[in-house]
């Protein structure tokens, strides 16, 4: 089996911390028997930032239910979304996880997928892509590294929290601008790579499962904050589903 999850916003300030990371822990060991792939869509991490010799403190029984995962043969990958975009190798070098700061198109268990985030794709706002190239620079990367934790921890939660606050709306159901945004976007690169069949997403913080023109299917993954949603595939169908564990 291969399973998709997204958006889990771990260490949230509005997400009991204890009671988040444990119910993410029972899902995952739960999922090991049957598991051969996990891939992370992004935003597992409601803020991260990993500078050169020190990481930021907890998820200690996330990353230890993930590591007995891995080192059961479990392939792990991870996508940066536009919370946790600052992974760089200690998950790598430490757990095996694989992280990609992209897009993927892969074949999985024969069929054809396209796997992402979601937030660099469609007619994003130009200030938040602004933000986003600015936050993947290099320079402005090592500027931020250069001030002391003590002020950017804080911050970086806080801009987290703010954004969420902003964006809480996003979640009620698939509709207005977003959707049209989204779909278009779909339809446009379905017809572009006829060889989709699933198109799996994070980053709405909706669950939707839509049949598009060309027979691909979308798949966004919805979220842990409110729900607890995934997506398995077994070879023949995906199904998404909601975690009550």
């Amino acid at each position: 089996m291969i399973y998709f999850i997204s958006d889990m916003h771990l260490g949230a300030s509005y997400l009991p911390r204890r009671e988040s990371e444990t119910r993410v822990v029972r899902f995952l060991e739960q999922i090991a028997d049957d598991a051969t792939q996990l891939y992370l869509l992004g935003d597992i991490l409601d803020y991260w930032y990993e500078y050169r010799n020190v990481v930021p403190r907890g998820f200690v029984r996330f990353f230890g239910a993930l590591a007995r995962l891995a080192d059961s043969g479990v392939k792990i990958t991870w996508f940066t979304g536009n919370h946790d975009i600052w992974l760089f190798d200690y998950l790598r070098d430490e757990l095996g996880i694989t992280v990609i700061d992209d897009s993927l198109s892969a074949s999985l268990l024969g069929s054809r997928f396209y796997l992402a985030h979601g937030d660099r794709l469609g007619n994003e706002p130009a200030g938040f892509k602004l933000i986003q190239h600015a936050f993947r620079n290099r320079f402005c990367q090592l500027l931020f590294a250069a001030v002391h934790p003590r002020w950017t921890v804080p911050l970086g939660f806080g801009w987290s929290c703010h954004n969420r606050d902003y964006r809480s709306d996003k979640a009620a159901e698939f509709c207005g601008p977003m959707r049209e945004r989204v779909l278009q976007w779909a339809e446009q690169y379905s017809r572009e790579h006829r060889e989709l069949q699933y198109i799996v997403m994070g980053h709405h913080h909706v669950p939707v499962d839509y049949r598009l023109s060309t027979g691909c299917r979308l798949i966004i993954l919805g979220e842990w904050i409110h729900r607890s949603t995934y997506a398995v595939f077994d070879g023949k169908n995906i199904i998404l589903s909601e975690f009550e564990g």
